[in-house]
């Protein structure tokens, strides 16, 4: 099954209020309100894009050990997956898929990280829960992410519907503010450029970890050729 068919069955159990998902039916408008304003806003298309230049950054791991983008850069090109946090099972489907696909990054050299604004012990509940074999780097405050574009505060009526949902985004990120990146993934060249990028301000929609391989194979090519 692909990852789409996955989210789009979660996605219909959710909706239809079956277990587990005992969610009122009133919340659904809500969410999908705050999807179209965040679509409308145009904000994914402002983002970085595949030509830039990735900013680089340094970020702890869940274990606190600082991880550089030069560093893992060094070594090859990078895969980065901006993630929303354990709370989201969208975002959860997605690193299990990269996970599966994993092996074939590494073998075309790649490093894999995700990156989330939520605090290291969630983190690694989420490396743990997903049996995840790459690192999900935090960033607090969404920094890394508003460099790349991604960083948007959630409308007032969408902070109110969390709260009553229990999903206390300031608790999960240790972070006074209400953000969230939008879900992103990027290739990036060793000399720091960006040569795929994938943004969707509708957390609903992700593309096929595979859509990744030929930007990876290409880098691949092109070392062999130096």
């Amino acid at each position: 099954m692909t990852l789409q068919a996955r989210l789009d069955a979660f996605k219909a159990d959710f909706k239809s209020g079956k277990a587990p998902y005992f969610a009122p039916p009133d919340i659904h408008p809500v969410m999908e309100r705050a999807t179209a304003e965040l679509v409308a806003s145009g904000q994914a298309g402002r983002a970085l894009q595949a030509g830039d230049k990735a900013p680089p950054f340094t970020l702890n791991d869940p274990d606190g050990h600082p991880v550089s983008s030069a560093d893992l850069l060094a070594k090859g090109p990078l895969v980065i997956s901006f993630y929303r946090g354990v709370w989201c099972p969208y975002c959860n489907l997605e690193l299990q898929a990269l996970q599966e696909t994993l092996p074939q990054f590494t073998a075309l050299g790649a490093r894999l990280v995700a990156i989330s604004p939520q605090t290291a012990a969630n983190s690694r509940k989420s490396q743990r829960e997903n049996r995840l074999a790459f690192p999900i780097l935090g960033d607090p405050g969404n920094a890394v992410a508003a460099a790349f574009g991604l960083r948007f505060t959630l409308p007032d009526y969408l902070i109110e519907l969390y709260k009553t949902l229990k999903n206390d985004l300031p608790a999960f990120n240790g972070d006074p503010g209400w953000t969230l990146p939008m879900p992103a993934r990027y290739v990036i060249a060793r000399d720091g450029t960006i040569v795929y990028a994938e943004v969707n301000p509708d957390y609903t929609l992700r593309p096929e970890p595979a859509a990744m391989l030929p930007a990876l194979r290409d880098q691949a090519r092109a070392a062999s050729a130096r």
